[in-house]
């Protein structure tokens, strides 16, 4: 089956997830959004992941293209195409249906999730489960017909369903070892991590998360595998 992922940053992509996607035998088509790339036409795509980002989700003047992808995203969820969204992608599905995205709810660092009763996604995981975050704009509304499936004390819309094969999650779930100190090399990004955490914050947030590798790599199969089975999207690949 044919992926496309939305990226909103070279760095900020479907890392624990790729093995996973390509092992089950899955095509992926990454659209670099804030380096230009035009969006495809929907038709011969199977699923559609939007990754995290820097920009807020309603930042429409410093980035155009935004509005394009939030009329995309309407697009895909109209036609139940199996959707998740991570971050900025999970911000970017609520905003695009009608919800309210608003600053507040800011966390950095590992931080604990607990998951709501019904929510499939999560099956197999602990309650609460920690899970890396980055970001300070929260949904503050969902959007009509959508359910809340995850929430924490400082952020109440950690992970929301829609239909039946629409879920995104407010942290990021694809982090490996690694990846923060990757993420840090933006002069930017490293000092964002140094005022919310203190000095040497992406050294901080690196070792948070290596102390939770194992954790988070289960954690990543168990999403995968029960996003897959939830959306008819196969986890094995096809004789």
């Amino acid at each position: 089956m044919h992926f496309l992922v939305l990226q909103h940053d070279p760095g900020t992509h479907p890392a624990a997830f790729l093995p996973m996607i390509t092992g089950a035998g899955h095509d992926i088509t990454t659209v670099e959004l804030d380096q230009g790339d035009a969006l495809p036409g929907l038709d011969g795509i199977d699923a559609l992941w939007v990754m995290g980002g820097a920009q807020d989700v309603f930042q429409e003047d410093l980035y155009p293209w935004l509005v394009d992808e939030k009329a995309f995203i309407r697009e895909a969820i109209s036609r139940h195409l199996p959707y998740f969204g991570i971050c900025l992608g999970h911000q970017l599905l609520a905003d695009a249906l009608g919800g309210r995205c608003a600053y507040g709810g800011a966390e950095t660092g590992v931080c604990e999730v607990t998951p709501l009763p019904g929510s499939t996604l999560f099956d197999g995981m602990a309650a609460p489960f920690p899970v890396a975050q980055w970001h300070g704009v929260q949904v503050t509304d969902l959007p009509d017909g959508a359910t809340l499936t995850a929430t924490s004390p400082t952020c109440r819309v950690q992970a929301m369903r829609i239909g039946a094969t629409a879920f995104s999650m407010q942290s990021h779930p694809e982090v490996l070892p690694g990846t923060i100190t990757h993420w840090a090399q933006i002069p930017a990004s490293a000092a964002i991590l140094d005022r919310e955490l203190g000095p040497g914050g992406a050294e901080l947030f690196e070792a948070q998360v290596a102390s939770h590798a194992d954790t988070f790599a289960a954690n990543a199969r168990s999403l995968f595998t029960n996003w897959c089975r939830v959306t008819g999207i196969p986890t094995e690949p096809r004789p």
